[in-house]
């Protein structure tokens, strides 16, 4: 019975070994010729991973520097009048990928608040009508961004159409002036 216990140990732990070179081997394949170096001397993929994860997460004071810094930033983020929806939010969701990266846990609900608080007064009104309309405990971030990029193409038609209309007023003016410029003129050569 000693014997079978040892045997089945040999193969279990020649098993363990092989998947082991195996993760390792993954691990070193998924890395760019700049890592590559730094976890070269790893012979298990705990040591190669715990490299890594030291090196690009930092020990876990530098995690938790990076994330008060990633909350500081979070919370004082806003839109910019300049910015797209689009452009605000993908800026917002690095800064929320970030945090989970840490190890933030961070609920779509969440991301969904912010946008709404954060947005610039031209969304004032649709942001309303979304709080009004929409159950907020259960509203995507992709169907508030739809909403959002559908009002934004609708502010962006109407500016669109007033700066054409202000366009035409202008060629109306100057063409009257010039008709009324060349009546004067005709008038002027008519009275001389």
């Amino acid at each position: 019975m000693a014997n079978q216990c040892t045997l089945q140990d040999t193969v279990t732990l020649k098993e363990l070994k092989q998947k082991d070179a195996r993760t390792l081997f993954i691990i070193q394949q998924a890395l760019t010729e700049q890592i590559f170096p730094r976890i070269i001397g790893a012979n298990t993929a705990k040591v190669a991973w715990n490299t890594l994860q030291e090196e690009f997460q930092g020990s876990i004071k530098v995690c938790i520097v990076r994330l008060q810094t990633l909350r500081r930033d979070i919370e004082n983020i806003k839109m910019k009048d300049s910015e797209t929806i689009q452009v605000y939010y993908d800026k917002l969701k690095e800064t929320v990928n970030q945090m989970r990266a840490y190890g933030e846990n961070i609920s779509d609900k969440k991301v969904v608040e912010k946008l709404l608080i954060s947005l610039t007064e031209k969304y004032d009104s649709i942001v309303a009508a979304i709080e009004e309309s929409k159950n907020l405990e259960t509203l995507s971030v992709v169907e508030l961004i739809g909403s959002q990029e559908a009002h934004e193409k609708r502010l962006s038609r109407q500016t669109k159409d007033s700066v054409e209309s202000a366009f035409q007023s202008k060629l109306n003016l100057r063409s009257q002036k010039f008709e009324n410029n060349g009546e004067m003129k005709l008038r002027q050569n008519y009275e001389e």
